[in-house]
């Protein structure tokens, strides 16, 4: 089971604040996920080959052909703040 602990590291690795309602109901959901990998772990696959998708599909991406880009101002147009030619962001807080 995860610990109320290994919830919280979590959270703040992600930058989440969780209530105490939030934390114990990740606890138990992310128990019951590891739960349901453990148990695919216990099956023998050495024979099923890996696939992307569970159906078969033809062609699931498209072909990669280059295009011409935006141009900077165009793309830059609906930027609330833009600096050395670039989208300005703020700076995550520690």
């Amino acid at each position: 089971m995860i610990d109320r602990e290994q919830v919280l590291h979590v959270a703040r690795l992600a930058r989440l604040e969780l209530t105490e309602e939030e934390t114990e109901r990740m606890s138990e959901e992310l128990s019951k996920v590891l739960g349901h990998i453990e148990k695919i772990g216990e099956l023998d696959l050495a024979q099923v080959e890996p696939t992307s998708h569970v159906v078969a599909v033809d062609v699931a991406l498209r072909p990669d052909e280059p295009h011409r880009s935006l141009p900077r101002d165009v793309a830059l147009a609906p930027a609330p703040d833009v600096a050395d030619g670039g989208f300005r962001v703020p700076s995550p807080q520690a």
